[in-house]
């Protein structure tokens, strides 16, 4: 047994008060034995972490995620080892491609049992190492203020992303005289002087130009420095997929999203531009079109990228000008920059103007109008109002008829990992106990982590979760008509009654069959003092808000 007659701190102590001194004050977990010596150091304070108890390991990460994309800070969880940290590696997926900072401890074998293929051992270095920015175990008590410090440092620095850290159980029970240091600061490079001369010059070069806003590492300050560049200087921003919330909507300058259901309008207006300024998103798969919509290797539109990583310039495509800055820092710099007199006023009005009536709700197969509920739900709900998804094509509908206003107000999955909308849903609602959280899945995505109602309950979370029931895996079934037209397989689902499971696990559930009938059950659920669920029931038919399956199958029959 440890020596417990000196004041000495175990390791799991000296852990949960680096959490402390970090300003962690929210922690997701499932509980394991590998790391009880952590749990129990939990214990002392209650009054000051908040320890959210998850149902499976994949909704703790994803509610860390949430967590990380609203306050900018790691998002922190914990769970065990072997099937505990796999379950847990779907989130830790979703924040490096998110741009997520995010801390995930996992509890490990002791340290004497090491390379025997012990109960549960992973070597968490390969099986972290693409997904994250920085994976180690800590072996020595002492050096625990070390490594979290950096861990923190490296989650929020530069492009933002996870960190995974190894707690052998043993480590965690000795003890150790270990100083906790001071809190972290990120750090993020700034625009050099030469860096924003040659930008302001091309741009006052452009005839058309265009902003492409996305990416991680964004704060408050970043968006509103954002909104006063573009205004002063007149430019039509466009943002990147499930970055939505990083203007208004409603904004005169705002031109709508490019990544999956690209308005057409909007595609014109890219492929015209020339001076593309992308600010911040990596130019990957979804938000170049399947890598067509850039020439490679130096796309055809002059390219101005800025990115918080200087991994990513030149990363894929080649730009006309690199600049290594935070979000933050190089709008501020925007911002004060001598505005440019172009020849492009009006443009900005003209993008808008395609994004609004690209957004307003249409008609669709069925009895329930998917579209008309989310517009009216944009329509009527607080600014402030946090939305949430995973994912599928019925995201496409909440992404084109909801118009954002606030930033921190959309959580999604960049990754287009299923299972994200009901986790971030209820981290959403623990963070924002005074504001109105509606969380959308799928059927097929709902059962991913649908589980985490009971977290939601347990929590007193006050969140509504919308499930859009068609009775299919709907983007598979999508691409599978298209690609082998009536012959459906591996795609059909055999649901419960959602509103029944959610009142079995304590909460309030509604299920809504005509457009109609939306409206009072959705007030209903928001009289609630806790979780609620509504089940929309879609017509198969309707698999995009542009196209019918029937439709998708027949023009696949033709070709």
């Amino acid at each position: 047994m440890a020596d417990t007659s000196s004041n000495l701190r175990t390791g799991g102590q000296i852990l949960v008060d680096c959490l402390r001194l970090h300003g962690v004050d929210t922690v997701f977990c499932v509980p394991g034995e590998s790391y009880l010596a952590a749990l129990d150091a939990f214990h002392d304070v209650q009054d000051q972490i908040n320890l959210v108890v998850c149902r499976q390991e994949g909704g703790v990460t994803n509610m860390a995620d949430a967590w990380g994309k609203m306050t900018g800070k790691p998002g922190v969880a914990f769970v065990t080892r072997g099937p505990g940290a796999t379950n847990a590696s779907v989130g830790i997926h979703t924040a490096h491609q998110d741009s997520t900072p995010l801390i995930l401890f996992v509890g490990q074998i002791a340290r004497d049992m090491s390379e025997r293929e012990a109960f549960q051992e992973v070597d968490y270095r390969r099986m972290f190492g693409e997904m994250t920015k920085w994976v180690a175990q800590i072996d020595n008590p002492a050096r625990v203020p070390e490594m979290v410090s950096r861990a923190f440092h490296v989650a929020t620095s530069g492009r933002p992303g996870p960190v995974v850290l190894a707690l052998p159980e043993d480590m965690q029970t000795e003890r150790a005289d270990a100083e906790d240091g001071q809190p972290y600061h990120s750090a993020q490079a700034n625009p050099g002087a030469a860096d924003l001369a040659t930008f302001r010059e091309m741009l006052d070069a452009a005839k058309k130009p265009l902003v492409l806003a996305g990416g991680g590492g964004w704060t408050p300050e970043a968006c509103t420095d954002l909104a006063a560049f573009a205004e002063q200087n007149h430019l039509p921003v466009a943002v990147s997929f499930r970055r939505q919330d990083l203007m208004d909507n409603r904004h005169p300058n705002y031109a709508g999203v490019i990544g999956l259901g690209i308005n057409p309008k909007l595609k014109a207006r890219l492929d015209e531009t020339d001076l593309l300024i992308v600010l911040g998103p990596q130019l990957g798969e979804i938000v170049s079109g399947g890598y067509t919509y850039f020439t490679f290797p130096k796309p055809k539109q002059p390219f101005i990228h800025i990115s918080a990583g200087v991994d990513e310039l030149g990363k894929v495509y080649q730009a006309d000008l690199g600049i290594n800055s935070g979000m933050a820092e190089f709008c501020a710099a925007a911002r004060a920059m001598d505005p440019v007199d172009g020849a492009w006023v009006g443009e900005a009005a003209t993008a808008h103007a395609d994004y609004m009536a690209f957004s307003s709700p249409a008609p669709m197969p069925g009895d329930v109008n998917y579209s008309e509920i989310v517009g009216w739900l944009s329509e009527n709900l607080p600014e402030d109002s946090v939305i949430t998804n995973g994912a599928g094509n019925y995201t496409v509908w909440v992404h084109r008829f909801f118009r954002y206003k606030q930033y921190g107000t959309q959580l999604a999955p960049q990754s287009g990992a299923m299972g994200y909308g009901v986790p971030s849903g209820v981290s959403a609602a623990v963070r924002h106990r005074d504001r109105v959280v509606v969380s959308f899945s799928g059927d097929g995505c709902f059962q991913m982590n649908g589980q985490e109602i009971g977290t939601a309950v347990q929590q007193g979370a006050k969140v509504i979760f919308v499930v859009v029931n068609n009775g299919m895996y709907g983007t598979i079934r999508m691409h599978q008509e298209t690609h082998y037209p009536k012959r459906k397989s591996g795609t059909d689902l055999v649901n419960p009654d959602f509103a029944a499971l959610a009142r079995a696990y304590g909460a309030h559930g509604e299920t809504v069959t005509q457009t109609a009938d939306f409206e009072a059950a959705f007030e209903r659920c928001r009289a609630v003092d806790g979780p609620s669920l509504i089940e929309l029931v879609i017509d198969p038919d309707a698999v995009l808000p542009t196209s019918t399956l029937s439709g998708i199958q027949a023009a696949a029959l033709k070709a």
